[in-house]
């Protein structure tokens, strides 16, 4: 695009200074009294070209979108619906994310003039689906999903694995910020292992999430920023936990029976968001907890794995991988403590050994 625009920007140029040689010769032609003739056809012509070559860089530019990627509605189709379907076929055992998590960005995208962009802070254990709700947002919003050039991944471990360095990640965080949403009103910021991240490099961000309608010319509000941590992980299997022990259904389990601890949890425990302006100056909109998940859970994250793969299977199989995970508390072995996160891997290891088991025989 930036190759298209230059040679459009050259085309226009060109074509102006040829019309402006040609107007100068005819004055030079002509009786004075004549002159402002030519002043007037000279600004209609001059007038007459930009909009011509304005138009021509438009029509050029909405062909070249057509094939490439553009931030323009067509590439970010926001399906609520799809969203919604994702998040009902494959994120096991999360009423409460399901529920808020399309209440909460429907909400924030149909606004015309929301207040601030839209902040979603998730938290819980491992494997209890944190990921595969970020990628589904993404899947939803842009035609290119996670690939899409207006999704943005940041890994705690990967991008800011050193703490010496929090003050020079802090002000590439900004320029990448900044950037992005210069060029487009429309991304979506994911931050995974936050609680991993340097405290304090999130609150570089901080005028980014705020109640501001632009920052230097540019308005930030419809921009999505997502963070994935484990913090209040305790805090959440503890009320799971005391919810089972009283007979309470997991469904009855609500967003303000956990939210105020999940955010406190947050604010006092190591991590990114440990004493962070973000959560003091009320910037997280939702905290979404992503409950521990049952037995009952994983084996339907073991069914709908085999039915991915097209694979052939038993209840035998499904009980065979579900046995193979790790359970707590070990006298209950109610709650997974690696989620589905290892089911893939469970599932590969078992058709291996019946691949294996066939050629012995």
């Amino acid at each position: 695009l930036i190759l298209l625009d230059s040679l459009l920007q050259e085309m226009s140029h060109h074509r102006l200074l040829g019309l402006l040689l040609c107007l100068a010769i005819l004055a030079v032609c002509v009786e004075s009294d004549a002159g402002s003739w030519l002043v007037s056809s000279w600004s209609q012509a001059g007038q007459a070209s930009r909009q011509a070559g304005s138009a021509l860089y438009r029509g050029m530019k909405d062909l070249a979108c057509l094939k490439l990627e553009c931030c323009s509605a067509s590439w970010r189709p926001a399906n609520y619906t799809r969203l919604k379907q994702l998040l009902a076929d494959n994120l096991v055992g999360q009423h409460i994310a399901q529920d808020m998590i399309v209440r909460a960005v429907r909400g924030h995208q149909r606004n015309v003039a929301p207040s601030k962009p839209l902040v979603l802070s998730f938290h819980g254990w491992t494997g209890s689906g944190k990921n595969f709700a970020a990628q589904f947002i993404a899947d939803s919003f842009y035609k290119l999903g996670m690939s899409s050039q207006f999704v943005h991944l940041f890994i705690a471990t990967l991008h800011f694995p050193d703490v010496r360095q929090a003050g020079r990640y802090k002000d590439q965080l900004r320029e990448w910020i900044s950037g992005n949403g210069s060029a487009c009103h429309h991304n979506i910021f994911i931050f995974d292992e936050v609680d991993k991240m340097p405290p304090g490099v999130l609150d570089s961000i901080k005028p980014f999430l705020d109640h501001y309608e632009h920052i230097d010319g540019v308005d930030y509000r419809k921009n999505i920023f997502l963070f994935l941590s484990n913090t209040g992980g305790r805090e959440i299997t503890s009320t799971t936990l005391d919810s089972w022990n009283r007979g309470k259904d997991r469904q009855q389990i609500s967003v303000m029976d956990l939210e105020h601890l999940i955010s406190a949890g947050a604010f006092n425990e190591e991590g990114g968001l440990q004493h962070s302006r973000v959560i003091e100056k009320n910037l997280v909109d939702v905290f979404l907890p992503f409950l521990p998940l049952e037995r009952q859970h994983v084996k339907i994250c073991v069914r709908n794995e085999f039915e991915r793969r097209n694979v052939e299977f038993s209840e035998e199989m499904v009980e065979k991988v579900a046995d193979e995970m790790i359970y707590w508390p070990a006298e209950l072995k109610l709650f997974s403590t690696s989620g589905c996160k290892r089911v893939a891997q469970k599932v590969d290891l078992l058709l291996e050994e019946q691949e294996w088991g066939k050629e012995e025989l």
